[in-house]
């Protein structure tokens, strides 16, 4: 998994996988992959997923990059305060599935909660099967 700073100002976590090095064969799978971890978990609430490719690919001048054939995210929530009202700039979540034919690109912002990091970099490596 790598990070780094999206446009030079966006703390991201990615983890590009081939489609042989994970269990998973498309983005609905791996979305509910994530939804069960969010709904299983003590803390997390699942809010939904927004097919990302379905509304760009509709309005009249959407670009998407040739080549990804699939892009939803899944939307939670890992707050587990609310200490000030700019808080909820950073909040909710989500997790980024972009799809190609021969992988998978996933995503997510760092969240400002050291534990809720953790969480989420586990459940993404996790989509990584074990070598034989």
């Amino acid at each position: 998994m790598e990070q780094s700073l999206l446009q030079d100002k966006y703390p991201v976590y990615i983890l590009e996988l081939a489609k042989s090095e994970t269990e998973f064969s498309s983005t609905d799978e791996i979305v509910g992959y994530f939804k069960g971890l969010i709904e299983d978990h003590e803390i997390t609430r699942y809010l939904g997923e927004f097919d990302h490719y379905a509304h760009t690919n509709a309005l009249k001048d959407g670009s998407i990059q040739e080549g990804i054939i699939a892009a939803k995210n899944v939307m939670f929530c890992f707050g587990i305060a609310l200490p000030k009202p700019e808080m909820l700039a950073v909040r909710p979540r989500s997790f980024g599935i972009a799809e190609y034919e021969d992988r998978f690109v996933v995503s997510f912002m760092e969240a400002p909660i050291p534990v809720a990091n953790e969480v989420m970099v586990s459940w993404v490596q996790a989509l990584v099967k074990p070598k034989a």
